[in-house]
């Protein structure tokens, strides 16, 4: 199984910090988030990884090499503008080959296990999502979920993690170019052909630059 990092949005949010250092590269707990997901990828034997680039690209490229050094290999496609979530992974679908693939944001902090992916097999499905419970700046969540299928409406709705495992199917017949996954994802689940779960653990959409230094002062007096 391959994963997918998407790392080439603008961090917008996160300025002056991300004015000169790409919002994958900014650092928790001692190492950049980006760092965090490889290393939870290789111990679940998740070696071949993909990581989209555009703000700032080289900078990733310059600061993770092939990959070697956290023992995995990095396989970039680069972007000369952002493509949003959908379009990055039309444009690196022939490097995620023909089969199910993780998709993380580039983003998050989390300690999810990705085992459970890696043992989560789509079988018809096209897509199986990972959901939190909705945070403060997110009240109103993305997604309902009913026993392990995820819908686009029902009346508890929880917040997309931004973690999933994606069959290439879903982006059959998508033309090159922008495009967001929440349709492609909505059309899917009105075919009932996408499942998905609860994350029990912690998580973090790093957005903000006092949400970055909150999660760095937990996990460096032990609390995440």
């Amino acid at each position: 199984m391959r994963a997918m990092i998407l790392a080439a949005g603008l961090g917008t949010r996160l300025r002056p910090l991300t004015l000169h250092t790409p919002k994958p590269l900014l650092e928790v707990g001692g190492k950049p988030l980006i760092v965090w997901h490889i290393e939870a990828l290789q111990r679940v034997g998740i070696t071949d990884i993909v990581i989209n680039t555009a703000w700032l690209g080289q900078k990733l490229v310059d600061a993770l090499g092939d990959g070697s050094a956290y023992g995995v290999n990095i396989h970039w496609s680069h972007e000369d503008e952002p493509l949003e979530t959908a379009g990055g992974i039309q444009k690196a679908l022939p490097l995620l080959g023909h089969e199910p693939f993780i998709l993380v944001n580039g983003d998050i902090w989390t300690r999810f296990d990705f085992s459970k992916l890696v043992n989560q097999p789509l079988e018809t499905d096209l897509a199986h999502l990972v959901l939190v419970q909705n945070p403060p700046q997110h009240p109103l969540g993305d997604f309902a979920l009913q026993s392990n299928r995820v819908l686009s409406e029902g009346e508890s709705k929880f917040t997309f993690a931004g973690i999933s495992m994606l069959s290439p199917k879903l982006f059959e017949g998508l033309p090159a170019g922008k495009a967001p996954l929440a349709p492609i994802l909505r059309q899917a689940m009105h075919l009932g052909q996408v499942s998905g779960e609860l994350l029990d653990g912690h998580w973090v959409d790093v957005g903000t630059a006092e949400r970055l230094a909150e999660l760095d002062a937990q996990i460096h007096d032990g609390l995440v």
